[in-house]
């Protein structure tokens, strides 16, 4: 059994993700980008930048496509949170 693993791309992903895109003939994605590893490969990729996804048509990596998509959504989701906390500050009132 491989053991699958949901990352950020590293500089050395960046063939591999060539790869990816020209089997599913698609773009190469634009960075950042989340990718499913499964035995140390590629086999599905999402762009955080625009949700566009790559994956394996020889694998059965519908399922990693959707996970990648759902966690790109989450990571997203708390960024957003964290921008409008920090935009959103408040001074303390001081009672006298």
């Amino acid at each position: 059994m491989n053991t699958m693993t949901i990352r950020q791309n590293v500089p050395s992903d960046a063939e591999a993700l060539e790869r990816l895109a020209a089997l599913d003939s698609s773009r190469p994605l634009r960075e950042p980008v989340l990718v499913a590893e499964v035995g140390g490969e590629l086999w599905a990729a999402v762009s955080m930048a625009d949700s566009s996804v790559v994956s394996d048509p020889f694998r059965p990596s519908g399922e990693l496509a959707f996970l990648l998509v759902e966690r790109a959504r989450q990571t997203w989701r708390a960024e957003q949170r964290r921008t409008r906390r920090r935009r959103i500050r408040i001074p303390a009132l001081r009672v006298a």
